[in-house]
């Protein structure tokens, strides 16, 4: 964080100072709400939640080098109170922002919104020094500290926006007001929540609404509901994707061997030939978004393309495809899931499989409320359709769904098969698994299905070791 003083975050946060022996000093290391993260010159945020209260840990961080603690309540050591801890924190994001100057780029979708962010986030940083947000720290306690995480001499401050509800992403903006605004598409994701498409269009169009006259709102020309958001904004539009009237558009769109996506960029300077490290046809459109902001922040479109070509993934568990010794891939995408990254995944693992065995081993997608039952069978469906090898449909309820869809679809018999948690999963693939054969894992985060995925590469490298050892 920029160096601030006890005394000056005390006032931005309408606090009250406890325990602090000089109020000058100041806080120069990063804020945090984790007592693990905590480095000399940070300043602790004290949380209440549901298995721990941050304030058990004060002294133990001051100990550790923190200059203070944010909390709502005295507690020893120390501190800066206040009535509510998350408005004090959103309101010292804000005080940072505004006092750094920085370009702030927020991104919000249904679907892709990590991805479009690693990929801007590793563009950027080759024109100025940038910060964005970690994984999906995207709500209303990760986003601020992102923010607090800026120093003096970042320029662009990249910031992910998620929403469970209307009103979630106007309060982010009033946190950390945007000047550039990207939405990349209105999906089915927290469909549950929301209660239709055209409810998350109202809430995903907020971003595009905070933006002011001299900012940029940066749409997705293929998404019907994003393109009418141009509506919604006193910002310059510029639009994204593969449809001919966008101002930043890709043609002549392929797959390499590999199941790496290969086009021609365009943007209104020029145009470049780009072939992405990642895997599936649908990261065309999330790095078509990053060379819009980009191209809106002036690089140039050959810069954009080198960047995008040597951009790689930043966040774990999306699309992390490994491949064992033995010749098996291993492709974990189980951080999350909803029904378009679903067919996202299963088109791309079937790229990558040309000639190969493929197995899709899925988990339920959450939030999708009275369309669960459709979406579930809708994927086991497409499973087939595509000529996947082997579904494996792990889990409950909305996992036999999946197993169902799949079994309508093509009388597969044996080539879909539920199972009923990960281990179950783990134990059929380490039995039927050969050389050369391809694995997507994939579902909601609350499944755990990570546990395949790093099962089957402890496999190989267990095996492996034993190979060395016993030469």
């Amino acid at each position: 964080m920029i160096a601030l003083s006890l005394a000056e975050i005390a006032t931005v946060v309408g606090g009250q100072t406890y325990d602090i022996p000089d109020p000058a000093v100041q806080v120069t290391g990063p804020v945090v709400r984790d007592s693990r993260e905590v480095e000399p010159g940070s300043l602790f945020v004290a949380f209440v939640g549901e298995r721990a209260d941050g304030h058990d840990y004060a002294a133990d961080v001051v100990a550790a080098g923190a200059v203070a603690v944010l909390a709502s309540r005295p507690v020893g050591v120390p501190a800066v109170v206040v009535d509510d801890v998350q408005a004090a924190l959103g309101a010292l994001a804000r005080h940072v922002v505004e006092r750094l100057g920085a370009v702030t780029v927020a991104l919000t979708g249904s679907v892709g919104k990590t991805s479009s962010k690693d990929l801007l986030a590793q563009v950027l940083q080759r024109k100025a020094p940038t910060v964005y947000t970690p994984g999906s720290f995207n709500n209303e306690i990760g986003l601020p500290l992102t923010a607090l995480s800026a120093t003096d001499e970042t320029r662009f401050l990249i910031l992910e926006m998620g929403a469970r509800g209307i009103g979630h992403i106007r309060y982010l903006t009033g946190l950390t007001p945007p000047k550039i605004g990207l939405v990349l598409n209105v999906g089915t994701a927290h469909i549950g929540e929301f209660g239709g498409r055209e409810q998350i269009a109202v809430a995903k169009g907020e971003l595009v609404e905070s933006l002011p006259a001299d900012g940029a709102a940066i749409l997705n020309a293929d998404d019907p509901l994003v393109r009418a958001m141009a509506s919604r904004t006193k910002a310059r539009v510029l639009l994204f994707g593969e449809s001919d009237d966008a101002d930043v558009r890709a043609e002549n769109v392929r797959l390499t061997e590999n199941g790496q996506p290969a086009f021609t960029l365009h943007t209104p300077s020029g145009c470049s030939d780009v072939t992405l490290r990642l895997y599936g046809e649908h990261h065309v459109s999330n790095a078509l978004a990053a060379a819009a902001v980009a191209h809106e922040l002036g690089m140039s479109v050959d810069e954009i393309a080198l960047a995008l070509s040597e951009a790689g993934t930043l966040s774990r568990w999306r699309m992390e495809v490994t491949e064992r010794p033995d010749g098996v891939t291993v492709v974990n995408d189980a951080y999350n899931a909803n029904p378009e990254s679903m067919r996202a995944a299963l088109r791309a693992l079937v790229a990558m499989g040309k000639g190969r065995r493929t197995w899709a081993v899925l988990g339920h997608m959450a939030e999708l409320g009275d369309e669960g039952l459709a979406e579930h069978d809708a994927v086991g469906r497409l499973a087939v359709r595509l000529n996947v090898s082997k579904l494996v449909a792990v889990g409950g309820r909305e996992a036999s769904w999946l197993q169902l869809g799949a079994y309508n679809e093509g009388s597969w018999g044996e080539e879909s098969v539920h199972v009923s948690d990960a281990q179950a999963a783990i134990d059929l693939l380490r039995s039927e698994l050969r050389a050369g054969d391809v694995v997507l894992v994939k579902a909601s985060r609350s499944v755990g299905l990570e546990r395949v995925a790093t099962a089957l590469l402890d496999d190989a490298a267990v095996s492996s070791e034993g190979q060395v050892s016993g030469r």
